[in-house]
């Protein structure tokens, strides 16, 4: 019979924290600038200059820390992680290794039916590193050193996750936990968010684990649901011919869908990391952790319990909205305006999914004001428009953030009630579809649904749909 094996999982998940400039120095943190535009002495590591911290960055890091229930390191240092490569300019990274901000914490996860708890190791402030740019034409490497000092947070979770499936939730746990927060916008296409996956195997009811791989270059969740089944089963694969797994770094290609050995694993003692001289320790007060608690925002799991007693809409709507922190108060900015949660939960879950999907945009990306969502529902309400013209409206309000008032104006939009119009209109399509009046009369439903849709055609969309069927029915009957 074939062993049975299970999958042992940990996370290192690197963070780039919103902050305006870096972690040790003035320079902006922008992405996308022109390559070594965003530098100076003390990012790319000039003799001589010194690190100056920003407070921002641990006012944030103790944000996340607090919001995954973690301890704060009252007295908390940096040190010097040492280790050559072209893109880290000092020959050392400053990290924190004996001293780090944040310990023992747990975020909890929901994955088929079932919740667990995924203990946080620790986390800790480091500086981040440049980029190599590889050009093949020229068979050269250029470095860019722009990211050089842009400000992280590392979360090194326990070996707790057993499957791709908990991986992904945790990582979409902490990924809402920091939006919410504010603290970065964890973009992975962009490298704001980054993790390693540590992997081993054992057999099912072994106390022991396996020997664990590390595996970079995951940029996606599909990447990393895809690099854990691979390495998975190339470990299994090793086991089942009485092979060993080494303990290595692991690169993974998403195109080949297969990883290749990069490293022998490195140890904390291979980085010879010590104090950093130039920096003085960090002391965090009571009085500082309470400042930064009371300023921690509404987060998901709290909004989703408010959200059951306060409005009438279904879970599943709740469980959408409040995955994003932007579309979440969108929702409770509209709803307060106009007095009609489940329209704006309607008008958010149909209309707008719909563009998101169409237009390949993010949540947080919405640029319409919850002031004009509120005024297409009142216009829609009370009648002003029907229902086909406010989803044309509501395009312009979500590609242009108009006015709906003033584009209904301006484009003429407005419903028809005018009871003397209409009867004109209705007798005109009635004469002109002499098959659909017969059809009707003798039983056939949807004849009127033609008659109907010839009336909103020939009053080009404005006509109050429930009056034109109701009049037709008079007139015919």
């Amino acid at each position: 019979m074939a062993k049975q094996y299970e999958t042992v999982i940990g996370l290192e998940v690197h963070v780039e924290l919103a902050t305006k400039t870096k972690i040790f120095c003035s320079c902006s943190t922008q992405f996308g600038g022109a390559p070594n535009t965003h530098t100076c002495p003390v990012c790319t590591g000039m003799p001589g200059s010194l690190p100056v911290l920003n407070r921002q960055v641990v006012e944030y890091a103790m944000a996340i820390g607090l919001a995954a229930n973690c301890e704060i390191t009252r007295v908390c240092k940096f040190d010097r992680k040492n280790y050559f490569y072209p893109d880290n300019p000092q020959n050392y990274q400053i990290s924190q290794l004996y001293l780090p901000i944040a310990r023992n914490g747990y975020v909890e996860i929901g994955t088929g039916g079932t919740r667990k708890r995924v203990r946080i190791h620790e986390m800790h402030m480091e500086e981040d590193a440049g980029k190599l740019v590889h050009d093949e034409w020229d068979d050269t490497s250029l470095v860019d050193y722009n990211r050089s000092g842009v400000p992280l947070v590392e979360i090194v979770s326990e070996p707790d996750m057993r499957s791709a499936d908990e991986v992904i939730a945790y990582l979409e746990k902490l990924r809402m936990i920091i939006q919410y927060l504010g603290a970065s916008d964890c973009k992975l296409q962009e490298g704001s968010m980054r993790a390693d996956v540590n992997l081993s195997v054992r057999e099912t009811g072994a106390k022991e684990f396996g020997t664990r791989t590390e595996m970079k270059n995951l940029n996606s969740f599909k990447a990393i649901a895809r690099a854990i089944e691979g390495e998975r089963n190339r470990q299994i694969e090793l086991l089942s011919e009485g092979k060993k797994v080494i303990q290595e770094t692991r690169r993974w290609d998403d195109n080949k869908e297969a990883s290749y050995a990069m490293r022998s694993k490195e140890d904390a003692q291979d980085y010879r990391y010590f104090p950093d001289p130039d920096l003085v320790p960090i002391i965090i007060s009571d009085e500082w952790i309470e400042r930064v608690k009371r300023n921690q925002p509404e987060l998901r799991d709290e909004k989703l319990k408010r959200y059951k007693k306060e409005f009438d809409i279904p879970q599943y709507d709740a469980e959408i909205i409040t995955a994003s922190r932007h579309m979440a108060e969108l929702f409770e900015r509209a709803s307060a305006l106009c007095g009609k949660p489940k329209k704006v939960s309607n008008w958010l879950m149909v209309e707008t999914m719909r563009l998101l999907k169409e237009k390949n945009m993010e949540p947080e990306e919405l640029a319409f004001s919850p002031e004009n969502l509120a005024g297409l529902i009142e216009l829609a309400e009370n009648g002003t428009i029907n229902s086909s013209v406010a989803k044309e409206v509501f395009e312009k309000i979500f590609t242009d953030n108009v006015n709906p008032v003033e584009y209904t104006e301006k484009h003429g939009l407005k419903t028809v009630n005018d009871e003397k119009e209409l009867l004109k209109v209705l007798e005109k399509v009635i004469a002109e579809n002499p098959q659909a009046v017969v059809d009707y009369r003798g039983g056939k439903e949807k004849a009127l649904g033609a008659l109907v849709g010839q009336t909103m055609k020939a009053m080009k969309g404005k006509a109050n749909p429930g009056m034109v069927n109701k009049k037709l029915r008079e007139i015919l009957q």
